[in-house]
């Protein structure tokens, strides 16, 4: 007897013999038609070492909203499936590898910081900021890298974040999305000034504000006579200075 729930085939998860085989494959015909693919290649199973890599997947795994999509993402970063990643002024562009013997195109889309936004960043910076070099090391006072990752700051929320896949999956983030987004994570131990590129913010002007709303500041201050310094009777007092 033929039975009804038999007639529909059964869709696996590839495992990861053959998720690596069929990305080998997918970059060799993309040299072979002179394509430049920039794949993302994980050494081991961390992600990402940096503090600019590190923090942009700590942000991800913030939201409730991406969970249950992670996981396979981070699944597909690690065994080289993300083929191809690009980042832009505001976009990732990504081949990631499926199933099927075609790569899945996805794009992904950052909303650009709003100009008030990055100005209350950039005045609750303060002195914190101190050249780029510190930036892009990620050398700089704790309170200010919770400054960049607490809500309204520097890392995006969710709802700043739209993306679309040519996958098949219904889902709100499909794994694809998910490996795209975990890459962009190790892409940023390359070169995180590829964040700030992402973000639409060019970094030069973003340390020269900072300092320049540091100048600003102390100037304002500068005829404020300071609590700290003692006035002659004070000091005669103490010293005993005629």
């Amino acid at each position: 007897m033929s039975r009804y729930w038999s007639e529909f085939p059964h869709y696996g998860q590839p495992d990861t013999a053959e998720l690596k085989r069929k990305s080998a494959a997918s970059q060799k015909a993309a040299r072979a038609r002179g394509k430049t693919l920039e794949p993302v290649i994980i050494q081991g199973r961390t992600i990402a070492h940096t503090w600019w890599g590190k923090a942009w997947c700590d942000n991800l795994e913030r939201y409730a909203d991406y969970e249950s999509r992670l996981g396979r993402g981070k699944r597909y970063v690690r065994n080289g499936s993300v083929i191809d990643l690009k980042i832009q002024k505001g976009k990732i562009l990504a081949r990631v590898q499926g199933t099927r013997k075609t790569p899945y195109k996805v794009e992904i889309h950052i909303s650009p910081l709003s100009e008030e936004r990055c100005q209350e960043i950039l005045a609750r910076c303060g002195r914190k900021l101190e050249n780029l070099e510190a930036l892009v090391n990620g050398d700089f006072p704790d309170e200010m890298k919770e400054l960049f990752q607490e809500k309204g700051g520097l890392f995006p929320e969710p709802r700043e974040i739209s993306f679309i896949c040519s996958c098949p999956d219904w889902a709100l983030m499909c794994k694809h999305v998910a490996a795209a987004l975990y890459g962009v994570g190790a892409r940023l131990d390359e070169n995180p000034l590829l964040f700030f590129e992402l973000r639409g913010l060019d970094v030069g002007r973003f340390i020269d504000v900072a300092i320049e709303n540091r100048v600003e500041a102390m100037l304002a201050n500068a005829g404020r006579k300071s609590g700290r310094v003692m006035d002659d009777e004070a000091a005669e007092h103490l010293f005993g200075v005629l």
